[in-house]
């Protein structure tokens, strides 16, 4: 799994390098370049987990949980605030959207993507620290 993380890290990064072209055009171009940050800095935590991958003492269960959890919220952060960005839904981030807000179904769909990504993250942050415990004295 950790060539896998690498390979999701390198694409949130390529990602978030193209999204850079796309501030301009945003309805909410703070939003755009949000998300152009947040891919970056998801792509490098995708990185930094696979660094550490090899040492997380979890059942084959709660590492896939934890992996699929690392990825969703990466690409759920950049995906939604890029889509906020895009159609101006910024409710759910009024300082990076600097008040705007869109659609009801626009902002729907990025309260989704914001929330479980959250809990994603959550889930994956914990299983990870859960995972470095120290190993069992012999």
């Amino acid at each position: 799994m950790p060539d896998k993380l690498i390979k999701h890290g390198f694409i949130l990064i390529f990602l978030a390098l193209v999204t850079g072209f796309a501030i301009p055009q945003a309805q909410s171009p703070r939003l755009a370049l949000s998300a152009h940050t947040i891919g970056l800095l998801s792509g490098i935590l995708l990185l930094a987990v696979a660094g550490i991958w090899e040492r997380l003492r979890l059942s084959e269960r709660q590492l896939r949980v934890t992996y699929w959890g690392w990825v969703y919220s990466g690409y759920a952060n950049w995906a939604g605030i890029l889509f906020g960005s895009m159609t101006g839904a910024g409710r759910m981030t009024p300082l990076a959207a600097n008040g705007a807000t869109g659609g009801d179904l626009p902002e729907m769909i990025v309260g989704f993507l914001l929330i479980s990504l959250s809990l994603a993250a959550l889930g994956a942050a914990g299983l990870s620290i859960w995972g470095m415990r120290a190993k069992p004295q012999v």
